[in-house]
């Protein structure tokens, strides 16, 4: 390990730039590519875990192609939000933070997506699903998987 005198200050945002170009390549952050970062950068390690730590948007473990975001703000919580986080738990056998085996779904949970007049509100990828009703819920995911399917045979 270097003495702190050997590290520099890098321009502002430079930490976050490259986590989210490791984000981009990766669909998360390898350990190794951190490192590579933190070393390319001349900061801490542990200045690159600190920002990747603070901020939802990273993961350190691999995310499934499509996001899937509950919002369970104040406003979606009241209108329903635990029954959609329910209700996806189910249609995707996986829990909040987790990611199905094929690798196309990762459920999370927000705080507030800035949308509570549309509450309940459900968000996958970039793409807004608001007031819904948990039956609503599988033909969106279809949505997603026939993407998918479209994208994979694409790549035969």
């Amino acid at each position: 390990m270097l003495p702190s005198e050997h590290y520099r200050q890098p321009d502002a945002g430079a930490v976050l730039t490259a986590l989210h170009e490791i984000t981009a390549h990766f669909g998360y952050l390898p350990e190794e590519e951190l490192r590579r970062a933190a070393s390319e950068l001349g900061v801490p390690l542990a200045q690159v875990f600190s920002a990747a730590t603070f901020y939802a948007a990273f993961s350190f473990k691999p995310c499934g192609r499509h996001r899937v975001q509950v919002c369970e703000g104040t406003a979606c919580y009241v209108k329903g939000a635990a029954a959609l986080m329910t209700k996806l738990q189910a249609e995707l056998g996986i829990a909040p933070d987790e990611t199905t085996a094929d690798l196309i779904f990762t459920l999370k949970r927000v705080r507030c997506v800035g949308s509570c007049g549309l509450a309940p509100i459900v968000r996958v990828d970039n793409e807004t699903f608001g007031r819904l009703a948990p039956n609503a819920l599988e033909a969106i995911l279809a949505k997603y998987r026939r993407v998918q399917s479209v994208e994979s045979g694409a790549r035969r």
